[in-house]
This record gives C-alpha cells, sequence and structure tokens, in this order.
C-alpha cells in the first residue's frame, strides 16, 4: 500500500506517441533568479519569456527536468536543479523542461484518492517543496478534488501501476495529464499575467 508520504513531483510517465522529451530553452532562466527549481517541480514561463516557478492554482507549461551554465569564473556547470541566485554568462544557460500537453505525469496525493477520481481534477500542492541536496522535487496533488464543471490544474486518468500502491491508499500514486496548460490558456486581460503572449 502507498500508506508513506514519499512525493517526488511531477515524473513524467509516457506519451501516447511515445515521446516525452524535454524541451530546451536558451537562457531560459534569467540569470541571478532568486528562486530554487527543482526536479520534478512544476514551472511556468512570465512574462519576459523566463521559466519560473509554478504556483498551486497556476496555468503552467510542465515539469523542470534540469540546467546547465557557465558560471561566472568560465567553469561549465549541468545540474538537475536551478539553485537560487545564480548568476552566469550570458547565452551559456541551456534550460530543460517538459511542456507538451500530451504528457502523462506521475505524482503521489498530499492524501487519498478512490477510483471515482478518474476524469475529476486538483490543484497541485506543496509545490515548492523538496530537496536542494538531491535536487529532486516534493510537490504533490491536492486530494482535494474540483468536482464538476471544476477547473483544477491537473486532470487524473488513472492509477499509477505499481504493487504497493491503490485506490484508497493513504498517499495514492495517480497518472494525470495537464488541465491547465499554459500553452492552451486564451489570452484575455485576465490571464495576460500569466500568459504574456497571444496565440
Amino acid at each position: 500500500m502507498s500508506a508513506t508520504s514519499a512525493p517526488f513531483g511531477l515524473r513524467p510517465a509516457y506519451h501516447p506517441t511515445g515521446l516525452d522529451r524535454a524541451t530546451v530553452l536558451a537562457d531560459g532562466i534569467a540569470s541571478a533568479y532568486n528562486t530554487d527549481i527543482l526536479k520534478g517541480q512544476p514551472v511556468k514561463q512570465d512574462t519576459s519569456g523566463n521559466i519560473v516557478v509554478a504556483a498551486a492554482g497556476d496555468a503552467f507549461l510542465g515539469a523542470f527536468a534540469g540546467v546547465e551554465w557557465t558560471d561566472t569564473t568560465g567553469r561549465r556547470r549541468v545540474s538537475n536543479n536551478w539553485p537560487a541566485n545564480t548568476a552566469y554568462q550570458t547565452g551559456s544557460c541551456n534550460t530543460y523542461f517538459y511542456s507538451d500537453p500530451g504528457i502523462v505525469y506521475e505524482i503521489q496525493c498530499d492524501g487519498s484518492l478512490a477510483q471515482t477520481s478518474i476524469g475529476d481534477e486538483a490543484d497541485l500542492s506543496n509545490t515548492t517543496a523538496g530537496s536542494t541536496t538531491t535536487g529532486l522535487s516534493a510537490c504533490t496533488l491536492s486530494s482535494t478534488l474540483k468536482g464538476a464543471n471544476g477547473q483544477g490544474q491537473m486532470r487524473i486518468i488513472n492509477l499509477a501501476p505499481y504493487p504497493n500502491n491503490a485506490w484508497g491508499d493513504s498517499y495514492t500514486i495517480v497518472r494525470t495529464v495537464i488541465a491547465k496548460h499554459q500553452y492552451a490558456q486564451i489570452y484575455t486581460a485576465a490571464n495576460t499575467a500569466a500568459y504574456p503572449v497571444a496565440i
């Protein structure tokens, strides 16, 4: 049974086409950005086009996958996480993240979910939790569902198929897709801060 809370953030499980590759964005994080970004943490683009941490309820792109840069001493760095306040040489930073809205993610819930949750939506929770030592996110999915006509960040589509994971477990691990994807948002005056480019 999934009776222990041991979250691992958003973990890509598969894509229907078989291609769940990360996207790379040149100088995708602003030099000296003052917030840690951990592997598996939800990320979004700000109005400058930079990758930043997404909060619960935000429209977002997907999960952070890692970063490489040349520091101010000229040394090349590769990391699964972005250390807050890191400065780099202009043009040297490559930021990796999953952004395809078709990717199916696995995530642990912060409570119990039943099979009746399939098709329902929920927001992420503990979006900034994790370890700067391992560089891994401990983001979870809220076990409070949105219900009929509710809009959440993730849509539950299945149970993650592990021997010690079952519907009704204390901290159910589920498979989900992004229901509030930043690239799919309609451009209006109300959401210009969340998505700066009209599509």
